[in-house]
């Protein structure tokens, strides 16, 4: 399997930007520190979610940062990306697990402590839990309390990354909880600069850990 780290997860948010200038956005967003990088496209045709992912993963391997694709398999497989995320709706880790081998990261969201066993039985590397925050993106989010997410932590023993709305003045709610890491969308994503959010963002989750 890939080796990877997930202590600043960012995933991206298309939405209202030009392809120039989400690319620089993404690209800022890796020089300020982000470990692992999930492209999360909802609305696009398969050939443009292709053709955007290929753009991204040319930035991503500069930087050394792991790929990941969102929902879609297909589309991870077509560009060669280092893993895939898969949520409640999409295909079973299990079998995504078979079709991929064990040279792809995948990754799970789970909301409570049966899913997230049911991911790490069926071979998933890490899982996404929350959301923590409401959310301003537009995935339909069902807020996880932070008991569930250190339950969750103490039931597996792969990463748990917390997600949903969290940012460098809220994170403070994680204190004392197992996680891996955190992930960004809107955090960095509409940030005026995408590289100084994500530097704050990654101190802020280092500090609760000291």
């Amino acid at each position: 399997m890939v080796k990877f780290d997930s202590t600043l997860y960012f995933i991206t948010d298309s939405t209202n930007f030009d392809t120039e200038t989400f690319l620089y956005r993404v690209e800022d967003a890796l020089k300020g520190g982000v470990t692992l990088l999930q492209l999360r496209e909802k609305n696009k045709t398969t050939r443009e979610y292709i053709s955007l992912a290929e753009k991204v993963h040319e930035i991503t391997k500069r930087y050394n940062v792991p790929l990941i694709i969102d929902d879609r398999i297909d589309v991870a497989m077509a560009i060669g990306a280092e893993g895939v995320h898969l949520g409640q709706s999409d295909m079973p880790i299990r079998t995504a697990r078979e079709i991929l081998g064990n040279d792809i990261i995948i990754g799970a969201t789970a909301k409570t402590v049966p899913q997230a066993k049911e991911a790490e039985e069926g071979g998933a590397d890490y899982l996404g839990v929350g959301a923590i925050y409401p959310t301003t993106t537009k995935v339909i989010t069902i807020i996880t309390s932070t008991e569930t997410l250190d339950d969750i932590c103490k039931a597996v023993k792969i990463p748990v990354n917390a997600i949903g709305g969290l940012n460098k003045d809220n994170i403070f709610v994680l204190k004392g909880i197992g996680i891996a890491g955190i992930c960004a969308v809107s955090a960095i994503m509409k940030a005026d600069s995408p590289q100084k959010a994500a530097e704050e963002l990654k101190r802020a989750f280092l500090d609760l850990n000291r």
